[in-house]
């Protein structure tokens, strides 16, 4: 290595102290019907919701406590998930009420019905206060949250017309997918206590998914409820927005992942999406390992300038519609944002008012 060369990337390096690996185990088969609340262990019950993409469904926990329940997330707003939430409410919320609604963060998946919920049932919605601002932001459509931002903040990156068209006809969705917003709210700290059926499940906050994510540990139990920021089977998107154009939430999302490796890896994890899964050393290498290998292959890519459109094959191997484009176009920008921060890349602005990176 010569002198101002940067080192090798690594990421993770406490894996060097967490061997050996408990292997993925996915200790609960059967996934709840449509309308059901199975029960995992008692005082915590698996509802499972579907969603309108590619990524088909949610996981949503229902918490029992000893006068009502508390759950965490609640599902996008359409008209099947309500049905289900009916149904759900009906059967386990009739004698005891649900008081408390837990918002992880304010994806539409997660916040969808929040408000919905709370005025059916009169459940507060917690969550943390950058989620919320957030959120409002998003659904009001405010400089830099809305489409016509997204858009703009893509092109500055390389997308092609054609494609920013196809993103700016299909406008703002955020609003469409979130039933109203909570006019007030509970915010939840790092390291709170929240107490939830005679246990204490402490708030973890993790970044770079979402500005200020809130999963929840319960160390009785042995059960940590992930949210997005731990999935057994896919890697969560971390993206870079319009508003914060410069920041490195790939990162961020890298720590906070690395943090949670300091939990008990035989902790049962209660993730959004797929099934609940013991193995948390060994997910979080699997994600180290994935990312390092997008690293590299971007490296070898920057021997010439490239902008994070050119860089978008390089990252996914397949066709991708205006939904998927939005995302893509995203993570291309945190890989490479990442670079730039440690110190492996550099950014240029071309003539043609586009930002073009290049391996230093």
């Amino acid at each position: 290595m010569t002198a101002g060369e940067p080192a090798e990337l690594i990421i993770f390096p406490v894996f060097n102290q967490l061997k050996p690996l408990q292997p993925i185990d996915y200790p609960h088969a059967r996934q709840p019907d449509a309308g059901e609340a199975l029960e995992l262990i008692p005082g915590i019950r698996w509802v499972r919701m579907p969603l309108p993409f590619e990524l088909n469904h949610i996981n949503l926990w229902l918490l029992e406590e000893a006068d009502g329940w508390t759950l965490v997330d609640t599902g996008l707003h359409v008209d099947e998930i309500k049905r289900n939430w009916e149904v759900v409410l009906a059967a386990h919320c009739g004698v005891k009420p649900l008081k408390r609604i837990i918002v992880t963060h304010c994806h539409p998946d997660h916040l969808g019905l929040a408000h919905w919920l709370g005025e059916k049932t009169g459940a507060v919605t917690w969550i943390t206060q950058g989620e919320m601002l957030n959120a409002y932001a998003w659904f009001h459509q405010l400089p830099n949250y809305d489409s016509i931002g997204m858009v703009d903040f893509f092109r500055r990156h390389g997308l092609d017309e054609a494609r920013a068209g196809l993103l700016a006809e299909r406008g703002p969705t955020y609003h469409k997918r979130v039933d109203g917003l909570p006019i007030e709210y509970r915010r939840l700290m790092e390291d709170d206590l929240l107490r939830i059926g005679g246990n204490d499940w402490r708030v973890i906050i993790g970044h770079g998914h979402s500005l200020e994510h809130a999963s929840l540990h319960c160390a009785e139990l042995g059960v940590l409820i992930s949210g997005d920021m731990l999935l057994p089977r896919i890697s969560t998107n971390v993206s870079v927005t319009a508003s914060n154009p410069d920041d490195d939430p790939l990162g961020w999302f890298l720590d906070s992942v690395e943090r949670l490796t300091e939990l008990p890896d035989d902790t049962l994890v209660l993730p959004s999406h797929g099934k609940p899964f013991r193995g948390i050393h060994a997910r979080a290498a699997q994600l180290a390992a994935h990312h390092e290998e997008r690293f590299e292959m971007l490296r070898a890519a920057l021997s010439t300038p490239q902008s994070a459109c050119d860089l978008v094959p390089t990252l996914f191997k397949f066709p991708l519609d205006a939904h998927q484009i939005m995302f893509a176009m995203g993570e291309s920008i945190a890989h490479l944002n990442y670079l730039e921060h440690a110190g492996y890349a550099r950014r240029m602005l071309g003539a043609d008012g586009v930002f073009r990176f290049v391996s230093k």
